[in-house]
């Protein structure tokens, strides 16, 4: 199928980008972001065709409003429409960042802060978010993994799990899966997800954000320290300080890209200040 070098963008052609996108097997949340932007631009334009010229004055458009991180995720959607439709030339480069060295401390949960969520969500009225919790945070897995952590799963002592057109495998402890045990034969689930809601169906992201964020709020932990990544976070950290290889870090998180893997094991100002107090090299 030929394009013309610039079109218009229509309610036809995001269909075909929707089917195309479909058929690559992006997550539905991909999905969902890709046509986002895409009709964002589309209302941009205003029935104007797509040019090089009209997406340089779109970025800049983005730029004045917002965070250069979110503006280059806003382009990368639609630099995928454009590949789609053959425009090549008419994509734009997204903006440079530099990598941040130190992270945030007041947005990282710490290992103590974990603990006293555990011991919070211990109590009977949330014992299956404790199980929640333990296991994300045991295991690195993302909140949208959460479904593949099965019965099945536990007795074989691992999960395998596929998304995005990639696949690894989660290795659970002795530990933990006694403890899935003890929480699986207490709440009578033979098979399927362990972590369901009362219908049966998998707990999503709303669910679980929601859960641990009343949760911060009762034991008064900042609620931007608590979230699903954060748990994902506290695990990369760890690991890292027992096995520093962060290329097998990046592969157990399931990263592409071994740069993603280095800001979740960045320092904190404070901790680098203590090791250049450990240099001496102020004599």
């Amino acid at each position: 199928m030929s394009y013309l070098n610039a079109h218009v963008i229509t309610d036809e052609t995001l269909r075909e980008f929707y089917n195309y996108l479909i058929e690559s097997e992006k997550a539905e949340a991909t999905i969902k972001k890709y046509l986002h932007e895409v009709c964002c631009l589309k209302e941009y334009l205003a029935e104007e065709p797509v040019t090089k010229t009209k997406l340089l004055q779109y970025r800049q458009f983005l730029r004045d409003s917002n965070q250069a991180k979110t503006v280059n995720a806003k382009l990368s959607a639609i630099n995928h429409y454009l590949e789609y439709y053959g425009q090549m030339d008419c994509k734009v480069k997204l903006l440079k960042i530099q990598r941040k060295v130190f992270i945030n401390e007041e947005r990282e949960l710490t290992r103590s802060e974990y603990c006293r969520l555990l011991k919070a969500a211990g109590e009977k009225t949330s014992e299956r978010l404790y199980y929640l919790i333990l296991t994300i945070c045991s295991t690195g897995i993302r909140v949208s993994e959460v479904r593949f952590i099965t019965v099945e799963a536990v007795c074989c002592g691992k999960a395998e799990i596929c998304m995005k057109g990639k696949s690894r495998t989660i290795i659970f402890t002795k530990k933990l899966i006694q403890k899935l045990k003890k929480y699986m034969k207490q709440e009578k689930i033979t098979e399927g997800p362990v972590f369901r809601t009362r219908s049966g169906r998998s707990l999503d992201r709303s669910n679980i954000c929601h859960e641990m964020k009343r949760l911060a709020d009762k034991i008064g932990i900042t609620r931007e320290k608590v979230h699903p990544h954060s748990l994902r976070h506290l695990f990369a950290r760890e690991f890292y300080k027992i096995h520093n290889n962060i290329a097998h870090l990046a592969d157990i998180l399931g990263h592409s890209s071994i740069e993603t893997t280095r800001i979740y094991v960045a320092v904190s100002a404070r901790e680098h200040m203590k090791t250049l107090e450990k240099m001496n090299l102020i004599i």
